[in-house]
């Protein structure tokens, strides 16, 4: 069968072509892929050498976005063929630590976990992968192509999950919220935030392309510019740039007891003058919570399908602004002005 492999920090080493069938023991659930998203870790791999191929090899089976359709399922395992599903990325490590033995391998704690199409395992850019049941996520089938961006938004489900845990410390809720950067994260940052409720604004560095069309359609605000010149003063904020100056800054503009998640990641190693002291002050005297989220749980892979089943199905096929076919990986990951989120057909 056809794969997508890359070699990682070697960007002209990404092929298509032929692999050895998926092997059983990878999984009793047979699945024909559908679609593979793709976003910046993807490119990491490929580009800069983050991630590991598996054990013996040195070529990868790359991507983590996954949509298939089951082929083969055993009796008992919960599936049929022909069910949509998605893989869930992350294995716990082999000790295994504390959260992974529970099942909670998104907080693992030693760093032995392995991703599929990321970390030591093989990735879902393939024409056929296997799975365990437990590892594999039912669609729901009105959702059709658009089930691919359930991992995605899985990473925003749980960065949700864990500020409303934040939020549950006191007797107030949130009514105003800041997401900064409007890529495919943001807005599935903001989609969430809208379906609680919250009076969601988005700032980003441009309005290119469709992004501030679609933060409008949710009913949020989109903002250009500098955080210092918003008009509001958010009680929880999605910060999904890891842009160390940007993340600094929020902290300076949001309303007391706020809570700010960062969802994002920066390559970047610039340094700023930042005035730690007098930002441990407010922080302390304003109940400001600043923490880190990454990865996601099972149950936040089912959250997400749930917010993705709430979702205006137009507005989610408009997310998608590219396909490409199997061929056009390593050209896909370089966006265009125009892309939010881009994918491979891995029927094509």
């Amino acid at each position: 069968m056809k794969a997508i492999t890359v070699v990682p920090g070697s960007p002209d080493q990404v092929e298509v072509g032929e692999v050895d069938e998926p092997d059983v023991a990878e999984g009793s659930l047979l699945v024909e892929g559908q679609l593979l998203g793709i976003c910046g870790t993807d490119a990491d791999i490929v580009e800069k050498g983050y991630g590991w191929a598996p054990p013996g090899s040195n070529r990868l089976v790359v991507g983590h976005e996954s949509l298939g359709k089951v082929l083969e399922a055993p009796e008992g395992s919960g599936f049929s063929p022909g069910d949509l599903v998605a893989g869930i990325v992350r294995r716990p490590d082999p000790v295994p630590c504390e959260p992974c033995g529970r099942g909670e391998w998104d907080f693992c704690r030693n760093g032995q976990y392995t991703e599929r199409g990321i970390k030591e395992i093989n990735g879902f850019g393939a024409e056929r992968w296997r799975t365990e049941p437990e590892y594999a996520i039912r669609i729901d089938p009105a959702l059709g192509d658009c089930g691919v961006l359930l991992e995605p938004v899985s990473v925003v489900a749980k960065a949700w999950e864990q500020t409303d845990r934040i939020f549950a410390r006191s007797s107030w809720r949130p009514k105003v919220g800041l997401v900064t950067g409007a890529g495919p994260i943001g807005l599935f940052a903001t989609l969430l935030g809208v379906q609680r409720g919250l009076d969601m604004h988005v700032l980003d560095l441009n309005d290119r392309g469709p992004k501030a069309k679609l933060v409008a359609d949710l009913g949020a605000t989109f903002h250009v510019g500098d955080v210092h010149d918003l008009k509001v003063a958010p009680d929880v904020v999605i910060e999904c740039t890891g842009q160390g100056p940007l993340v600094y800054s929020v902290t300076r503009i949001v309303a007391p007891d706020a809570v700010i998640c960062l969802t994002g990641i920066s390559s970047g190693t610039r340094k700023i003058a930042a005035g730690l002291d007098e930002l441990n002050k407010e922080m302390v005297l304003e109940n400001t919570v600043l923490f880190g989220s990454v990865n996601a749980g099972r149950r936040n892979y089912e959250q997400a399908g749930a917010a993705l089943a709430a979702a205006d199905r137009g507005w989610l096929e408009r997310v998608i602004t590219r396909r490409v076919p199997m061929s056009g990986f390593g050209d896909a990951l370089h966006k265009e002005s125009d892309d939010v989120k881009v994918v491979v057909d891995l029927r094509a």
